[in-house]
């Protein structure tokens, strides 16, 4: 397969730069991919797919506020993006200069942060923070929320919540899981009140995410490595669901990463673990049989994901059926629900 094979052709004007005033208020494209056909649904129905028995597998992580601006001790300046947080002190990063800081370099975030450069790991730089307080300390008082490249302009006082769902608890994601953004506690309630179950899995995304597939071939691409955590209640939570006949649902490609690559042998098992799992057309799935997610980049590896979820053919008729209807792509933009295809 060819990373030609999973482009499309998207006006700028359906990239959503801002959120909905209301976050159950984006349309929903249902895909019935068994039956090969699709729907225009809204959000606020979503309960309506649903039946008693049935599990929603969300990613709890917390986005932190990754985005630092700074400079060498040269005077030379830098942005930089938080990738992973490596421990209380230490983080990697992705950082932008006239010249790449060197090994011990010095460098001054936000006018407040001293920090030195220790290492390179790839096209990452692993930097030492100033231990009087943690790296996240440090961020939460002068970093910005991360906004993906495509929203195309500075973080805004209303992002600090809106590029967070409602249910996060984890902090150390650099990019939101989107799909969980178009929930409220309202719909939490509805959706439980009707006897639907919910549950949580941690997978803190990586700015590697957003990293575009820069090979033809797409079995060349190297997958960038996330840290996800399968609790014990959450696996019993699964395991309680398929023995009495429900469906699991991922909320987002996240939480269907996390899971499948906790069930690689063919068996779910719950703890902690580092993934790189590549998922492309021809992939079986060993747990999720529904995936609610938005619309990704072209060429992107999560709309491979998607297309051997729900069948590379009916995605891509559904994608341009999504443009000329002109839903609203990305990460404030619109849902789908895919039923998965084998």
């Amino acid at each position: 397969m060819k990373t030609s094979d999973f482009d499309y052709e998207l006006p700028d004007a359906l990239i959503a730069r801002y959120p909905l005033a209301r976050r159950d208020a984006s349309r929903l494209l249902h895909i019935d991919s068994p039956h090969e056909v699709y729907a225009d649904r809204l959000f606020a129905e979503l309960p309506s797919f649903f039946r008693p028995g049935d599990l929603l597998v969300f990613n709890d992580t917390r986005v932190i506020k990754a985005r630092l601006y700074g400079e060498k001790s040269s005077g030379g300046k830098i942005e930089a993006l938080v990738e992973r947080v490596l421990g209380e002190h230490e983080a990697l990063l992705f950082m932008r200069a006239s010249k790449s800081p060197k090994l011990g370099a010095e460098i001054r975030f936000a006018n407040a942060i001293p920090a030195r450069v220790t290492g390179r790991e790839g096209d990452l730089f692993r930097v030492a923070f100033d231990p009087a307080h943690t790296v996240l300390e440090w961020l939460d008082r002068h970093g910005a929320i991360p906004l993906p490249p495509y929203i195309d302009r500075a973080a805004e006082g209303d992002d600090d919540t809106r590029y967070q769902t409602v249910y996060a608890s984890n902090p150390g994601a650099v990019a939101a899981p989107t799909a969980g953004l178009h929930f409220d506690e309202a719909m939490l309630a509805t959706l439980r009140a009707q006897g639907v179950e919910t549950a949580f899995v941690t997978l803190h995304v990586g700015a590697g995410t957003f990293q575009p597939v820069r090979v033809e071939t797409i079995a060349e691409h190297v997958m960038h490595s996330e840290r996800y955590v399968i609790p014990d209640v959450t696996l019993a939570a699964i395991q309680a669901t398929q023995q009495r006949g429900g469906r699991i649902c991922a909320v987002g490609t996240t939480s269907l990463r996390a899971l499948e690559s906790a069930a690689r042998s063919g068996t779910l098992l719950a703890g902690e673990g580092e993934t790189d799992l590549f998922i492309t057309p021809g992939y079986r799935f060993n747990v999720v049989e529904r995936l609610l997610t938005n619309f990704h980049l072209p060429k992107s590896t999560l709309l491979m994901l998607v297309s051997a979820f729900g069948g590379s053919e009916l995605l891509r008729q559904a994608y341009a059926h999504a443009v000329a209807q002109e839903y609203r792509f990305f990460s404030y933009g619109d849902a789908m629900l895919i039923e998965r295809l084998n």
